[in-house]
């Protein structure tokens, strides 16, 4: 079935069933940033392949909302469909709350699968449709009516992250979440983030691709943990420590029979509504007391304890070692032997698993050539993929997950001539990266303070970049983590997150220009405690990744005095790290390299 066939067919559908728009989140039952296969409807429904956005069909039209990331991907992959893109935060842009309520007709109806929508995000939902005379429909899946070959619910095997990796027993995380509990009110506490799950219990999965979690959901009370998975594949190591533990469990789709069971009934129930799905509070509703509250596991997984610091490190020294290996053979061999986007990519991932304890990719590595680039989150494909050059620019996202910890690199590649815009531009990312790096700032100062001051270079020049400049990363969990993060935009009803000494989040400013080229520049950082003056306690950031920045394309002369003695202090640093780990060749390679401006 083409795109629009697909939409002809929902459209079917919603006409049996009296239903004049139908919502298509880009969504799990958990709220998850990346789904399994099973759970990518919109995908399936539009043709956009992103990690992010929303369908909204109606009788008429189809729209799909996408942001700054992915504005050139979604424009060309539903360019032959009757799909609509709707560019997010661009001028006359509506929020997709703002487009239903606008179209909603009086005494009309509302579709989507409660499971897949937030909590909070259907209360918006619900409001629209109250004031319209109108209702929603939340129990039935549409798009599994027309998805016929649809991917079942995975049911992959654990395993257990030991004590010496995750820093923290079980038994210990269990007790803080139940004193966050109890001041809150609560003698239950419901949690469906797959990540919190996951390290809380300390046991990691792989039912979705790059995250090592498992499809569940966790009920901690004041007597009882219990734990709703499907265990088929489960190896008896760890059914053996779930037992020892005295968690209770349950098959994974009991979970809304047992919400609406005695056993929580009268239950005063702590549980994020921007997490936990529709469906799962119209189940408590009537018979327990909802405490709407952040989960406590979120802000105690955000803050990285000695042993998760230190761990983190050593996977970066690690990975480190591996990129820099890469870098030096696609510098070395660009125009020389055959080589792709692809061929880079595997390049970098054969050089990780090379490394003790190597787990997996992190993500699907971003390998992206020339105009490639201006897509931030652009995927090659084989027998589509772009042949590189000595000339221009590639730019490698990449990360993976060791035992020890999770990376997240970028690094802007110059193989060959350049011309002066691209020097330009590169040489101002290059400065946004270094001001955060060089950051010292009070305690309670936000991520969207910080943001501010690593825009800076870029809005002098009356450019920007249609995304963050960086995101917390999970301890061998999703890369992309909160509450921490570096974005001056904070949506209505959200905070900014205060950064705080063990959060590591990522600094990754850059510049995309559409058909021309792309720059990124990532580091992660560690925010460490500094000195105490007159004006309160001081923070600064520490840079946990080791691997050189392409100098060839820098312009020493845009950058301060200051930017420069950062780079060379970072690069120093460098050398001083990977040289125990690198052949007297690579070493002399990383010299040149890291030469000092």
């Amino acid at each position: 079935m083409t795109t629009n066939e697909k939409i002809a067919a929902l459209r079917d559908l919603m006409k049996e069933r009296g239903i004049d728009m139908y919502l298509i989140p880009t969504d799990d039952f958990h709220s998850s940033e990346y789904v399994g296969e099973h759970f990518k409807a919109r995908s399936f429904m539009t043709g956009f392949t992103g990690s992010a956005g929303t369908a909204v069909i109606t009788l008429k039209e189809a729209h799909l909302w996408a942001d700054g990331r992915y504005f050139v991907q979604a424009a060309k992959q539903i360019a032959d469909s009757e799909v609509i893109l709707e560019r997010i935060g661009e001028p006359g842009v509506p929020e997709v709350d703002e487009f239903i309520e606008q179209n909603f007709v009086d005494g009309g109806c509302l579709g989507f699968d409660g499971r897949c929508v937030s909590a909070k995000n259907a209360a918006k939902y619900f409001d629209i449709a109250t004031k319209k005379g109108g209702e929603l429909a939340t129990t039935e899946d549409l798009v599994d009516l027309i998805w016929t070959d649809r991917p079942v619910l995975p049911k992959a095997t654990t395993w257990l992250l030991e004590d010496q990796f995750s820093g923290e027993t079980m038994d210990s995380k269990i007790a803080r979440i139940r004193e966050e509990m109890k001041k809150k009110g609560a003698d239950a506490h419901l949690l469906t983030a797959l990540y919190d799950i996951a390290y809380t219990l300390n046991i990691r999965g792989n039912d979705i691709a790059n995250v090592p979690v498992f499809l569940s959901f966790l009920i901690i009370t004041d007597e009882s943990v219990i734990l709703f998975t499907d265990t088929t594949n489960w190896p008896a190591e760890v059914m053996g420590y779930l037992n020892d533990k005295g968690v209770k469990l349950y098959p994974y789709d009991m979970i809304y029979h047992y919400l609406q069971s005695a056993d929580m009934a009268d239950r005063r129930v702590l549980l994020d509504q921007s997490i936990v799905n529709y469906n799962m509070l119209k189940a408590l509703e009537g018979s327990a007391k909802i405490i709407d509250g952040k989960n406590p596991s979120e802000l105690m997984r955000a803050i990285k304890n000695e042993t998760e610091i230190k761990n983190t490190k050593w996977a970066h020294v690690k990975d480190g070692v591996a990129c820099t290996k890469a870098i030096k053979w696609i510098k070395e061999n660009v125009g020389k032997v055959p080589m792709t986007e692809i061929t880079a990519s595997d390049y970098y991932e054969a050089r990780r698993k090379e490394q003790e304890n190597f787990v997996d990719l992190s993500f699907g590595t971003i390998s992206a050539y020339g105009p490639n680039a201006a897509m931030m989150h652009y995927s090659a494909k084989a027998g589509s993929e772009a042949t590189l050059k000595p000339e221009g620019f590639l730019l490698v996202d990449s990360g993976a997950h060791f035992l020890e910890g999770t990376t997240d690199i970028t690094r802007t590649i110059a193989l060959g001539e350049l011309t002066q815009q691209m020097k330009e531009y590169y040489t101002v990312v290059l400065r946004c990266h270094l001001r955060l790096l060089a950051a010292n700032f009070p305690k309670g100062v936000t991520g969207a303070n910080l943001d501010i001051l690593s825009r800076g270079p870029v809005w002098d020049m009356g450019l920007d970049y249609r995304c963050g400049t960086g995101h917390g990363v999970g301890h061998i969990l999703n890369v992309h983590e909160g509450p921490n993060r570096f974005h001056w935009r904070v949506l209505q009803g959200q905070n900014s997150a205060e950064i705080q000494p063990g959060m590591i989040t990522t600094d990754e400013p850059g510049l995309y220009i559409e058909d021309g080229f792309g720059i990124r520049i990532e580091n992660e950082l560690l925010c460490v405690a500094g000195e105490t003056t007159e004006y309160g306690d001081f923070r600064h950031f520490e840079a946990i990744t080791y691997c050189p920045i392409d100098l060839d394309p820098v312009i020493p002369e845009m950058m301060t005095e200051a930017e420069k003695k950062t780079l060379n202090e970072y690069h120093a640093m460098v050398r001083e790290t990977l040289k125990p780990y690198l052949s007297v060749e690579e070493y002399a390679w990383l010299e040149k390299e890291t030469r000092e401006i």
